[in-house]
């Protein structure tokens, strides 16, 4: 296993300053998904890298009337891995997401 680079204190907060932010970035999409402002259909197009970090099944239980369990059997329904990210997800396996949640 690969041994991580050395960071000066200073590096050290600020990865822990971008990481935070990224995490609360992706918090603000699921909780716009949530919310019904942000459809799945402009999430699965928005060119926005903090949507194409979310795993899938997080995205798809942040939709209204999707549960743990409906969106893992969706996800196996289709074909989608378990952790698979939303910008690693292809042409057919967007438009089969889209044809049943869309």
């Amino acid at each position: 296993m690969a041994i991580p680079p050395q960071l000066t204190p200073e590096q050290r907060a600020a990865a822990l300053v971008k990481a935070g932010e990224a995490r609360a970035a992706r918090a603000e999409i699921k909780a716009r998904l949530k919310m019904g402002s942000m459809s799945l259909v402009e999430a699965l197009d928005s060119d926005d890298v903090n949507v194409g970090k979310l795993k899938v099944v997080s995205m798809l239980e942040s939709l209204p009337g999707v549960g743990k369990v409906k969106a893992r059997r969706l996800m196996e329904e289709i074909g989608i891995a378990d952790n698979r990210r939303v910008q690693g997800l292809g042409a057919q396996q967007r438009a089969s997401l889209l044809n049943k949640l869309g």
